[in-house]
């Protein structure tokens, strides 16, 4: 069976990019949220195997959002999304329970290595 895997972005650019880049490798794209508040709630109706969470967005940050996801399933694997220049809230993602970070913008073959190594542990 596919792995399942939730994209958040806010910009619809990024999350068709993702998308193609997954869905073209096999993996099952089982929702797209635009904000951490709908990431929150799709993963837990979606229980997707992992989720990749922009930093940056409005109503609720990425940050935020893989706190709260966290907090609610401790085993969630998240990796993180981030612009160049990021490196403070980069940190702070990995110190959340971020499991890895891919950088905009992105280069299919390190997004596909970081989805790959966290869903074959």
């Amino acid at each position: 069976m596919a792995k399942r895997i939730l994209i958040t972005d806010d910009a619809l650019f990024m999350r068709v990019t993702l998308k193609n880049i997954l869905s073209s490798n096999g993996y099952e794209v089982v929702g797209e949220a635009e904000n951490g508040a709908q990431a929150v709630k799709m993963y837990s109706e979606l229980k997707p195997d992992l989720v990749t969470m922009d930093i940056t967005m409005p109503e609720m940050d990425g940050l935020e959002a893989l706190k709260q996801i966290r907090a609610a399933d401790a085993n969630a694997k998240v990796v993180m999304c981030t612009a160049m220049g990021q490196k403070n809230m980069v940190v702070e993602a990995i110190q959340s329970g971020a499991k890895d970070f891919i950088v905009k913008p992105f280069q299919p073959d390190r997004v596909l290595e970081a989805v790959g190594k966290l869903l074959a542990a």
